[in-house]
C-alpha cells in the first residue's frame, strides 16, 4: 500500500484521519505544519501521496504545495480545506494539485482519490524518469527499476575495466602496426580510412596524425613537432572503444540508466581516455543524421498539430479495414515504398498517425491501456521500414558505401541491376514480419477487430476541412521531400528538414516552444551512436572485430553462398551496435576482396553485406527509424513509454533471425541461384 503524508494543523482531525486510513491498510505519516512536511517529503522517497490542508499557520497550503512540487514533482497532492471556493480550487490547480476535496469529506471519497493519485504517481515517475524501489533490501537496490539498475551499472563498469586493463591482443597490435601495401590481399584493407592512408603508413601512424594525438616535442628548428602514436598506444584506445561499445549495448538493452545518460557515457569515455580530440568528438556527435533526427521529430509535431497526419493516413492506410489487412497488405506496400523514398521520413510521418489511432482505440473501443497494440503498431512498421533497405541503391547511405567499394574494383552494378537482385526480398520479408506480429499479438490485443482506416477517417472528419495551416504544412513537407530526393547529395538529409522548420516558424505554423519540446534524449542517443561508430572506425577496433570474425570462418564459408552467409551474419549483428554505413565501410573492404580471391562473384558478397546492414532491429541506436519510433511511442494521456528498449531487443532479436532466414533461403539459395551472376 502507498505511504500517505497527512499535513493539517488540527491535531484531533489529523490523528483521527490517520488512524482510519491505517485501518484501511495505508501507511501514514501525520504532521502539523508545512515546514515539517517539506523536510519529510525531501527525505522520504517512499511517500506517494500528500493530503494537505489549505489553511494553516506559518505556511499556507499553496506555499507547501509549491515547495513539494519543486523537490518531488512526481508526488501527488490532494488539497483538503474547509474554506472551499472556486478561487482556491483554481489556485491549487495552477500549482498542479491532483484534486481538491472539501473538508470534511467521506472516507471512501478520500481513499478513492488516494488510489487514483497513487496511479498518477506511477505515470509521473515514468515521465520524470524517477526510479522507484519498492523494497528496502540490497537485492531490491541492485535490481532497481527502469532507468536506475545499480547491479547492471556495476556489471557494466566491470566489463569496461576488463576491456581497458587487460593486455591488448597480439592480433590487434599487429593490425595497427602493419604498413599499407595497396595490394588486394592487404590485411588492413578493411580499415575505414584505408584509401586515405599513405603507402607504407600504419593505422597507428595514420590515426595518431589524423586525430593529432601523438606527444608533442620540439624539433631541431625549434618548432613543435607532433610524434606518432605507438601501436600499443593506439591499441589502448581501440580497447577503450570496445569497452564503450559493450557497456553502451548493455545499458541501452536493459535500461540500466536513462537513455540520454547512456548517450553521455559514450562521449565521457571518449573524452576522458583520449580516443579523439574534444573538437573531433563534438563533431562526431553532430553528424547530418543527428540533425535529420532532430528536424524530423520537430517537424512531426507540426504535422500532428495541424491534423495533416490524418490526411496522410487516409492515403496510406485506406486498405487497412482489418488488422490482417493492415499487416499483410499495408506493410508490404510500405516496405517497397521505403526502398525508394527515405524510410526515415516515412516512419516519422506514419508514427504520429499510429499513435493517434492507438489513442482513439484505447478511449473508444478498448476503454483501457493496450500496450500490446502500441508495440504491434510501432515495431511492425519500424522493422518493415528497416527491411526496405535492400530494395534499391536509393534506400540509404549504406548502399552508396557498398556501391563505392564495388566501384573501386570496377564491378559496381547499375541501379536496375541492384533493384533486380534486391527488391524481391522486400515484400517477402514484410509478409514474414507481418506473420510474426500477427501470431505473436493476435491474442494479446484488447481489441482484435481493429479498423485502422475507419478510425483514421473518423479522426479526419472530426476536424473538418483542411485549413490554411494544413495546406502550408503540406507544401513545406512536399518541398522537403523533393529536396531529399533531388538535392540529398548536396544538402544531405538534415539541410532540407532545417529549411522546413524555419519556414514553418516564419509562416506561423509552429512556435519554438513546440520545437524545444521534442525528446532530446533520443537525439543525444543517436548522436552518441555516431560518435561511437567514428571511434570504432578510427581506432581500428571495427577492423579488429571484422578480422576476428573472418578468422573463425570454417572452410565451407570462405567462398560462394557460404561467404555471403558469413558476411551477412557478421554485418547483421554488428549493425545493431554501429551505424549501418560504418558497418558496411568496415566489413565490405574485407569481404569483397575475399570474394575476388575465392572466385566468388563480388556482387554476391557485396550485396549480401549491404542487405544485412538493414537488419538493425534490436537496438534503437542501429538506425534513425528505431530512434524516431521509440521517441514517438508514448501514451498521449499519461506520457508513459509504451514501447520500451526491452521490446526492441526482444522482438528485434526475433526479427533479425527471421531476416537472416529470408535472406539466406529466399534470396541466396532461392531466386539468386535462378538469376545467376
Amino acid at each position: 500500500m502507498p505511504k500517505i503524508l497527512l499535513v493539517d494543523d488540527e491535531e484531533r482531525f489529523r490523528t483521527s484521519l490517520a488512524g482510519r486510513l491505517r485501518l484501511r491498510g495505508y501507511e501514514t505519516l501525520d504532521l502539523g505544519d508545512g515546514e515539517e512536511a517539506i523536510r519529510a517529503i525531501r527525505g522520504d522517497a517512499e511517500i506517494d501521496v500528500v493530503v494537505l490542508d489549505r489553511k494553516m499557520p506559518v505556511m499556507q497550503g499553496e506555499e507547501v504545495l509549491r515547495e513539494i512540487k519543486r523537490y518531488r514533482p512526481e508526488a501527488q497532492v490532494i488539497m483538503l480545506t474547509g474554506h472551499a471556493t472556486m478561487e482556491s480550487a483554481t489556485s491549487a490547480g495552477k500549482l498542479d494539485a491532483f484534486t481538491y476535496l472539501q473538508k470534511p469529506c467521506a472516507l471512501d471519497d478520500l481513499t478513492r482519490a488516494i488510489d487514483e493519485a497513487r496511479q498518477e504517481t506511477t505515470y509521473a515517475r515514468q515521465r520524470f524518469e524517477i526510479p522507484h524501489v519498492a523494497e528496502r533490501s540490497l537485492k531490491a537496490w541492485l535490481k532497481g527499476s527502469h532507468g536506475s539498475r545499480p547491479g547492471l551499472i556495476l556489471v557494466g563498469l566491470a566489463i569496461f575495466l576488463a576491456a581497458v586493463l587487460t593486455p591488448a591482443p597480439d592480433r590487434l597490435v599487429e593490425l595497427l602496426s602493419t604498413p599499407k601495401t595497396g595490394q588486394v590481399s592487404d590485411v588492413i584493407i578493411g580499415y575505414s580510412s584505408y584509401s586515405k592512408m599513405g603507402s607504407g603508413e600504419t593505422i597507428a601512424e595514420y590515426y595518431g596524425h589524423k586525430a593529432e594525438l601523438g606527444a608533442t616535442r620540439v624539433g631541431e628548428d625549434g618548432r613543435p613537432v607532433r610524434g606518432d602514436l605507438s601501436p600499443e598506444q593506439a591499441a589502448f584506445r581501440a580497447k577503450v572503444m570496445l569497452g564503450i561499445l559493450a557497456v553502451a549495448a548493455l545499458f541501452w538493452a536493459t535500461g540500466a540508466v536513462p537513455v540520454g545518460v547512456a548517450a553521455l557515457i559514450v562521449g565521457l569515455g571518449m573524452y576522458l581516455l583520449g580516443v579523439l580530440r574534444p573538437d573531433d568528438i563534438a563533431q562526431a556527435y553532430a553528424k547530418d543524421a543527428v540533425i535529420f533526427i532532430f528536424g524530423v521529430l520537430a517537424m512531426s509535431k507540426a504535422i500532428s498539430k495541424t491534423g495533416l497526419d490524418r490526411r496522410i493516413g487516409l492515403l496510406l492506410l485506406g486498405p487497412a479495414t482489418t488488422l490482417p489487412r493492415l499487416l499483410f497488405l499495408f506493410l508490404p506496400l510500405f516496405g517497397v515504398a521505403c526502398s525508394f523514398v527515405s524510410e526515415h521520413a516515412l516512419v516519422a510521418f506514419i508514427m504520429p498517425l499510429f499513435m493517434m489511432v492507438y489513442a482513439s482505440t484505447v478511449s473508444s473501443v478498448v476503454g483501457r491501456q493496450d500496450r500490446a497494440l502500441a508495440v504491434l503498431f510501432v515495431l511492425s512498421t519500424c522493422f518493415v521500414a528497416n527491411c526496405g533497405g535492400p530494395g534499391s541503391p536509393a534506400a540509404g547511405g549504406r548502399n552508396a558505401v557498398m556501391m563505392g567499394i564495388l566501384a573501386d574494383y570496377g564491378v559496381a552494378p547499375t541501379f536496375g541491376q541492384w533493384v533486380a537482385y534486391g527488391l524481391p526480398f522486400v515484400p517477402v520479408m514484410a509478409l514474414v514480419l507481418a506473420t510474426y506480429f500477427y501470431l505473436t499479438f493476435r491474442r494479446r490485443l484488447a481489441s482484435r477487430s481493429l479498423d485502422v482506416a475507419s478510425l483514421v477517417r473518423e479522426a479526419s472528419d472530426r476536424i473538418g476541412k483542411m485549413t490554411i495551416q494544413e495546406y502550408v504544412t503540406a507544401g513545406v513537407l512536399i518541398l522537403v521531400i523533393v529536396l531529399w530526393i533531388t538535392a540529398g547529395n548536396v544538402l544531405g538529409m538534415g539541410g532540407p528538414v532545417l529549411l522546413g522548420l524555419v519556414l514553418l516558424n516564419l509562416l506561423r505554423v509552429q512556435q519554438w516552444r513546440e520545437v524545444a519540446s521534442i525528446q532530446w534524449e533520443v537525439v543525444a542517443l543517436y548522436a552518441s551512436a555516431c560518435a561511437m561508430g567514428k571511434g570504432l572506425a578510427m581506432t581500428g577496433a571495427a577492423l579488429y572485430m571484422a578480422d576476428r570474425f573472418v578468422s573463425v570462418l570454417p572452410e565451407v564459408m570462405c567462398s560462394g553462398e557460404g561467404l555471403a552467409v558469413a558476411s551477412s551474419l557478421f554485418t547483421g549483428l554488428a549493425t545493431n551496435f554501429m551505424s549501418d554505413g560504418a558497418t558496411v565501410a568496415a566489413i565490405g573492404p574485407i569481404t569483397v576482396p575475399m570474394a575476388l580471391i575465392s572466385g566468388t562473384h563480388p556482387w554476391m558478397v557485396g550485396l549480401a553485406t549491404a542487405f544485412a546492414s538493414s537488419f538493425a532491429h534490436m537496438m534503437i541506436i542501429g538506425t534513425p527509424n528505431n530512434a524516431i519510433a521509440y521517441a514517438m511511442a508514448k501514451d498521449p494521456v499519461t506520457g508513459e513509454q509504451l514501447v520500451t528498449l526491452g521490446d526492441f531487443f526482444r522482438h528485434g532479436a526475433a526479427a533479425v533471425v527471421l531476416s537472416f532466414a529470408v535472406l539466406w533461403i529466399w534470396t541466396f539459395f532461392g531466386y539468386w541461384r535462378w538469376m545467376g551472376f
